[in-house]
């Protein structure tokens, strides 16, 4: 049994799980820099006109929440097929990484947005006043006060968003992007290889440990 297990992998590890190990991290770190950095401007947007932000029109922000929740409530799956056509439009393709980094950056942009929103107005009313009374404005009481305040939940964010762009990621093989995900189940479950499909999700359960590793341990030092 192990003689077919170690045969199994050196015929499959080298030529497709090792390759799809560098497509996945290759995606996720392009999703979660690209998510993160337009997260984070849709977040300011929010707060910034949030009935209980800095600035509070409701007009605005019900749009923007109307856009926020309109892309959450898709699917990934569905969310990829449906913008194929714009997919196109953007990156040129409708296959391989680039065309898998697009939805998943598009689906995880108004998740992450919330999420910050949501940290940045629990930041202390009074600090943010006492910012006010100083003359800073909407922008420097952003970058000063709530960023620098939110540090440990955005830490928290990044690393939750990680994880869930990882699992995003498995669903990169509806368009080609291949992946850990695409060979286990191109090559591990449809094609009844239990060696290959196993040694795909023990690679992934391996990557959510060491971010989640990463993420509490910067946790730990700013709280």
């Amino acid at each position: 049994m192990f003689d077919n297990i170690f045969y199994t992998l050196n015929k499959f590890f080298f030529k497709i799980i090792y390759p799809s190990i560098w497509a996945s991290l290759n995606m996720l770190f392009w999703c979660v820099t690209l998510s993160c950095f337009f997260g984070f401007i849709l977040a300011i947007l929010l707060v910034m006109y949030n009935p209980l932000g800095l600035r509070p029109n409701k007009r605005i922000y019900r749009i923007l929440d109307f856009f926020v929740n309109l892309i959450r409530s898709f699917p990934l799956i569905i969310l990829i097929v449906a913008i194929l056509p714009i997919t196109r439009i953007v990156v040129g393709t409708t296959i391989g990484v680039w065309a898998a980094i697009f939805p998943l950056t598009i689906a995880a942009t108004p998740y992450i947005a919330r999420l910050i929103e949501s940290a940045f107005i629990s930041v202390d009313k009074q600090l943010i006043e006492a910012a006010r009374s100083f003359g800073a404005s909407d922008l420097q009481i952003v970058f000063r006060i709530m960023l620098k305040e939110s540090v440990p939940s955005l830490i928290s964010i990044v690393t939750l968003t990680s994880i869930s762009q990882l699992a995003g990621t498995t669903l990169a093989g509806a368009v080609g992007a291949g992946g850990l995900g695409s060979v286990a189940l191109n090559y591990g479950f449809y094609s009844f290889n239990n060696v290959v499909l196993y040694t795909s999700v023990l690679i992934l359960l391996v990557i959510v440990f060491v971010i989640q590793g990463v993420g509490s341990f910067l946790y730990k030092k700013t709280v």
